[in-house]
């Protein structure tokens, strides 16, 4: 099985954030995309945003 990984590199933002997040699975991936997403963008947990970060998974 490909290792999945979500890079913040690949969507630029105001804060320039460098982080690279991966997983085995999709839902491991998804949930801490998402506390990232919370904790540094600022972002709320919804449907929609755990939409756009599944939507952003590449694998290795």
């Amino acid at each position: 099985m490909a290792r999945m990984f979500v890079d913040c590199r690949d969507y630029p933002s105001e804060m320039n954030c460098t982080v690279a997040i991966s997983a085995d699975t999709k839902e491991e991936l998804v949930d801490a995309a998402v506390q990232h997403a919370i904790a540094v963008h600022g972002h709320h947990d919804s449907p929609q945003l755990r939409e756009e970060l599944a939507k952003m998974i590449k694998t290795q």
